[in-house]
């Protein structure tokens, strides 16, 4: 079955490049396009893409609330796309709802592999990104609205929270598998569980859960 993708960036060019790249995936096919962040709500809404690569800066509406208002209305899996050295917000895009990000450097088999890890329901977040993107930005104040009115990990067990507080360092499955003296496929349960209970996404918003009730020091 074929996976659908919506790209949302203000140059033409990027949006060229990422549309002959992933047109080499027989799997992959690019429904649409939009230049600026009330484009890709409305081409969201309109064409119902399983996958958005969306630009954080864009004319008008911005990335981030173009994201938010997306994820508010239908369940589409986001991938931001940044620059590291640039972009402030790519933490706040995150706590938004997308499912991970990518530099505009990406080779063409790591974008188009990234958009099927995406469209299966998996998060994009491999541990070195993860523990930049933390180093970061998690020490930045927490929005108002984001702000937690609780203890949302006192439905976890103990082993759960730890758990979830090896992903939030940036461990793999594998990783953290080593770490407990445990088996990958029971570190994969365990994370899976914690999503559930949590009522998250994905395995971002595990980091941002951790981070935002204070399992893991900014």
């Amino acid at each position: 079955m074929s996976i659908s993708v919506l790209l949302a960036d203000d140059q033409h060019l990027v949006r060229a490049g990422f549309r002959s790249l992933l047109r080499r995936g027989r799997d992959l096919t690019v429904v649409g396009e939009a230049s600026t962040g009330d484009e890709a709500v409305r081409a969201a809404r309109t064409l119902r893409p399983d996958v958005i690569l969306m630009d954080i800066r864009m004319p008008g509406m911005d990335g981030i609330t173009a994201t938010r208002e997306i994820l508010a209305a239908q369940d589409t899996r986001i991938i931001i796309l940044t620059t590291f050295e640039t972009d402030e917000y790519v933490f706040a895009a995150l706590a938004a709802g997308a499912s991970g990000f990518l530099t505009k450097e990406i080779d063409p088999e790591g974008l188009r592999t990234a958009v099927r890890v995406v469209a299966a329901g998996d998060a994009l977040l491999s541990p070195s990104v993860t523990r930049r993107v933390v180093g970061q930005f998690a020490h930045r104040p927490v929005p108002a609205a984001a702000t937690p009115t609780g203890d949302r990990l006192a439905v976890l067990t103990e082993r759960e929270r730890e758990v979830v507080r090896l992903v939030a360092t940036g461990l793999s499955n594998d990783e953290i598998a080593a770490e407990l003296v445990i088996s990958p496929l029971t570190a994969k349960t365990h994370v899976t569980r914690a999503i559930g209970k949590l009522g998250v996404r994905d395995r971002v918003q595990l980091v941002i859960v951790a981070y935002e009730d204070g399992l893991v020091g900014n």
